[in-house]
């Protein structure tokens, strides 16, 4: 469209209508751009958002997998520095009562996942009792554990006796703790059974289940 002269009558007219044409314009183009599009990645925590639960049960369970990292490492090099020591000391564990409680974990982390499988599918009293069963293993762990260490007292033997000891009570109670916090959190995640929920409690409670099965061979069967 050809402009009007400046001195014409219409000039003022046809800037009105290009101020109206332009602002059209530009609500056109936002309105076409996707609003999610036009956003910005809001992710905080980057791939973690992928996994299973809430991502900051997976910060807790990444920090205390390294915790244990640390600890295996200095029980590596207390070994080969006194092997003589540590053997003589492992021979004194009970291998049945570790196997126990390694098949005892591996039943309650089968459970988890059948709570996991069942909170899916919307299914919240099988939810429960599934939990309900994973706990009872969890306490029967601890029972076992706890007559373990009666045994060792009887015997004269504390985290005190020699540096095979000091490592193994301070993994193995370490890894206790963490029984009895995985226990309180399946206990809250019941009464409050949303599927996140559910999600983050299995997560730490197998978390908990490998870190035993990495636990018993090293301090029971490592020759």
């Amino acid at each position: 469209m050809h402009p009007p002269d400046k001195d014409s009558d219409l000039y003022e007219i046809y800037l009105l209508e290009m101020a109206t044409t332009s602002q059209q314009s530009n609500r056109d183009q936002i309105s076409s751009v996707n609003p999610i599009q036009a956003l910005p990645d809001q992710s905080a925590w980057g791939p973690l958002d992928a996994l299973p639960g809430n991502p900051m049960m997976w910060v807790l369970i990444i920090s205390e997998l390294m915790v244990f990292g640390l600890l295996l490492a200095g029980y590596c090099v207390k070994f080969i520095g006194d092997p003589e020591l540590f053997l003589n000391s492992q021979a004194q564990l009970s291998r049945l009562i570790g196997g126990l409680n390694t098949l005892v974990l591996i039943t309650s982390g089968l459970f988890a996942a059948l709570a996991n499988e069942a909170s899916k599918a919307g299914k919240t009293s099988l939810t429960r009792g599934f939990l309900a069963i994973t706990a009872a293993f969890g306490l029967l762990f601890l029972a076992l554990k706890f007559s373990e260490y009666s045994d060792k007292a009887a015997l004269g033997i504390s985290i005190e006796t020699n540096s095979f000891y000091t490592l193994f009570y301070l993994m193995t109670g370490f890894h206790a703790a963490h029984v009895v916090f995985g226990l309180l959190i399946l206990g809250l995640v019941s009464r409050f059974n949303s599927r996140e929920n559910i999600q983050t409690a299995c997560a730490f409670w197998h978390m908990v289940d490998l870190i035993w099965l990495i636990l018993y061979p090293v301090l029971y069967l490592v020759r």
